[in-house]
C-alpha cells in the first residue's frame, strides 16, 4: 500500500501512522446529537476543537445518512455546506485539509473548486451518482469509496449477503477498478459500517479487516457511536464513546488506516497506544 496520498493541489499526506479523521455535522437530525453544529460560530468552535485534540482532517456533512433520514435536495445540501466551508476556511485556514460527506457530483466539484477541499467522502461509492467518479478524476482529489445499497432511507432492508466480507469486498473491487480505468489513484477504501448490514455483519467485518487490503488502498474505519455499540450494549450514542474507543483500537489492530470520529482526543490517544504496542 502507499504510504502517500495526494488530497488536491499536489497535497500530500502521510499514511506512515494512522490518521484521524474529524466529524462535523452541519444538519439538524445527524443520529449523534453531539455532532450537530448548525450555528457557524457552532462548527468553528468545534472545528478548532478538533484540530487542537489532534485530527489530521476534517470531515464536513450536509446531508445526514441515518437510516431513513430526510432526503434534501442538492441546492438543501449546498446551502448548509457553502457557509460552513467558508467560516472554516476564514477561521480555521487554508493548510487544513478538509473532506466534504457527499454522494452528488456537482456539490463535490463546488467544494473542492471554491473551497479546495481535498477529500470528496461518497457513502453511496459512485451508485447515487454516475458522474461522480468522472468528476473526481477531473478533480485530481482523494475519494473515499464506501460500500452501501441502497439510499440511507432503504439500507436497512437490504441486508442478505451469502458472505458479507466476500460480497463487499467484491463490489469495492469492481467498483475501484472502474475508478482506476478513469486516472483516479488515490481511493480509500470504507466498508460502510452500519450502512445495508446488521450488527453481526458489522462485527464480521470488523473482525475481517485486513482482508480489505487485497484492494491496495488505505482502510477506512468508522465506527464512531454507531447502532452496532450501542444496541449490542443496550445504551444511546451519548453513552457510546467507550465501546467507540474499543472497537476502534481493534480496527486498527486489524488494519485500519484511518479512523473517522466524533471524539478525536480519545482516537488520537488510541492511535498513540496503538503505535507503542505495533512498534514494541
Amino acid at each position: 500500500m502507499a504510504m502517500t496520498m495526494c488530497c488536491g493541489s499536489g497535497r500530500l499526506i502521510s499514511l506512515e501512522r494512522p490518521l484521524v479523521m474529524g466529524i462535523l455535522n452541519v444538519t439538524p437530525d445527524s443520529f449523534y446529537s453531539g455532532s450537530r453544529t448548525p450555528e457557524l460560530h457552532e462548527l468553528v468552535e468545534r472545528a478548532r476543537r478538533l484540530m487542537a485534540d489532534g485530527a489530521d482532517c476534517l470531515d464536513v456533512g450536509g446531508y445526514s445518512s441515518r437510516p431513513g433520514c430526510e432526503d434534501i435536495s442538492a441546492a438543501e445540501e449546498w446551502a448548509r455546506l457553502d457557509p460552513a466551508l467558508g467560516a472554516l476556511r476564514a477561521w480555521i485556514g487554508q493548510d487544513v485539509l478538509l473532506s466534504v460527506d457527499t454522494f452528488r457530483s456537482d456539490v463535490a466539484r463546488r467544494c473542492v473548486e471554491k473551497y479546495g477541499v481535498g477529500i470528496i467522502n461518497d457513502i453511496s461509492g459512485g451508485i447515487a451518482d454516475p458522474d461522480m467518479f468522472a468528476t473526481v478524476a477531473e478533480l485530481k482529489v482523494g475519494y473515499v469509496l464506501m460500500h452501501m445499497r441502497g439510499t440511507p432511507q432503504t439500507m436497512t432492508s437490504l441486508t442478505e449477503y451469502s458472505d458479507v466480507t466476500a460480497d463487499v469486498i467484491q463490489d469495492l473491487a469492481f467498483k475501484l477498478d472502474a475508478l482506476r480505468s478513469l486516472g483516479v489513484a488515490d481511493v480509500i477504501i470504507d466498508p460502510g459500517f452500519g450502512f445495508a448490514k446488521n450488527i453481526e455483519q458489522n462485527f464480521r467485518l470488523l473482525k475481517d479487516l485486513r482482508e480489505f487490503q487485497i484492494l491496495g488502498c488505505p482502510v477506512l474505519a468508522g465506527l464512531s457511536r454507531k447502532s452496532m455499540i450501542w444496541r449490542t450494549l443496550n445504551s444511546t450514542p451519548e453513552e457510546s464513546l467507550t465501546g467507540t474507543t474499543a472497537l476502534n483500537m481493534t480496527a486498527l489492530m486489524n488494519g485500519a488506516d484511518i479512523l473517522r470520529v466524533h471524539d478525536v482526543r480519545e482516537a488520537v490517544e488510541t492511535v498513540k497506544l496503538f503505535e507503542m504496542i505495533k512498534n514494541a
